[in-house]
């Protein structure tokens, strides 16, 4: 920001007009030489500025304006970095700030973004133009709309970044902020009745049994009950305690989704699954899901340099998963569609927001969107009030 309070100045156009061989009184200026106005002011790497206006009306204004931008911190000079520059900068800033496969997500829309724009121009020249063309040719490549809407989220999110609080470009220029989503029809979320639960639990061994029940139970994600340590089960309180993992001689290092901690309801039914495995679990050992064996090879990998969080803590879970379904002879859901099924029975039941804290959801609006849907036992509530209203129109 600037150093000193910015100032607004007549810029002289031409020498000082001479009357008889000498200089006019200073008072005569205005009247006798050509001018305009400046604004002029000082950044704190001590580099000066200035900007030339017709009227000083015009000079005030933009002074004022700046002036504000002053006391808000933000008075310098954006900083010129190329779109490469920016992308890098950006994968080391954000470790440790946000879950490893955000970053990837972050890095995979940049990089797509640079090879359509080029790596080498200025941030501050791109303009909303560049970024419509570029979701244009996105789409033109094949790409779904629900992709390319993920493409403009994850861009005007780091771009919001560039504006503060790196300072990269002025307020309001982000390129991607006025770029409208696609418009998709949305897939049908698929909601597992109590009844197609209990056929998937019925051809599962103890292991996937006790996982099926979590997931539907509470309504963790995959990798939250994956990293699960004993010591995350509370059976006195019947609770679940999701939470992140240093690395260890036990564990591996993990954050859950948003670093964020959470603890949710277990079923008796869970609780005495949970008994029953750990009753045969090997003693002193960290992980429910995790064996020994694949603790082992996952230590392997991580010596040659093989493995990332992103990397799958257990092989063909899906396609595992897909077999018991299968077996049970229900229709196509998979893990995932269980921890949405516990979502929307909590909804039932519960408080929106406090659907939102069980869930994990940083934004109540994903609650709402993705994850609660119509039940059967709604739909049928819902006809029973339109016979009643018919019912009654008739009596009357």
């Amino acid at each position: 920001m600037a150093i000193e309070k910015v100032g607004v100045y007549r810029k002289w156009l031409e020498p000082v007009p001479k009357r008889n061989g000498t200089p006019i009184p200073k008072s005569e200026w205005p009247k006798k030489r050509r001018y305009c106005w400046i604004v002029r002011w000082c950044s704190t790497n001590l580099k000066k500025y200035g900007k030339l206006f017709k009227t000083r009306k015009e000079a005030e204004k933009y002074a004022l304006d700046l002036q504000k931008q002053v006391n808000l911190g933000k008075g310098d000079k954006p900083q010129q970095v190329t779109l490469q520059q920016f992308r890098l900068e950006h994968e080391q800033i954000m470790k440790g700030q946000v879950a490893y496969g955000t970053i990837q997500e972050h890095m995979r829309a940049l990089k797509f973004f640079e090879n359509y724009i080029g790596g080498s121009i200025v941030l501050s020249k791109i303009q909303p133009r560049n970024a419509e063309a570029f979701i244009a040719d996105r789409l033109a490549s094949g790409c779904c709309p629900s992709t390319v809407n993920k493409d403009i989220g994850t861009l005007r999110r780091i771009f919001n970044l560039a504006i503060e609080p790196r300072g990269y470009l002025p307020e309001g220029k982000n390129p991607f902020a006025k770029i409208k989503k696609r418009k998709t029809t949305e897939n049908e979320i698929r909601y597992v009745e109590i009844e197609e639960y209990r056929s998937l639990a019925n051809e599962a061994d103890l292991w996937w049994k006790t996982l099926i029940s979590i997931a539907y139970g509470g309504g963790l994600r995959r990798n939250e009950i994956l990293h699960l340590t004993w010591t995350n089960v509370d059976f006195e309180n019947q609770q679940i305690h999701v939470s992140p993992k240093k690395e260890t001689a036990q564990t591996i290092e993990w954050e859950p989704k948003d670093h964020e901690k959470r603890v949710v309801p277990m079923a008796n039914e869970t609780a005495q699954l949970l008994a029953n495995l750990q009753a045969q679990a090997k003693e002193g050992f960290s992980y429910i899901f995790i064996s020994p064996k694949r603790l082992e090879k996952i230590r392997e990998r991580q010596k040659v340099g093989n493995w990332t969080s992103r990397s799958d803590v257990i092989n063909n879970l899906g396609r595992d998963f897909g077999v018991i379904r299968r077996q049970a002879g229900i229709a196509e859901c998979s893990l995932h569609d269980l921890r949405r099924s516990a979502i929307t029975n909590w909804a039932g039941q519960l408080p929106i927001q406090v659907v939102q804290q069980l869930a994990g959801h940083s934004d109540i609006s994903t609650t709402r969107k993705y994850y609660l849907v119509v039940r059967s036992e709604d739909m049928a509530s819902a006809n029973k009030v339109l016979n009643e209203i018919f019912a009654k129109s008739k009596a009357d």
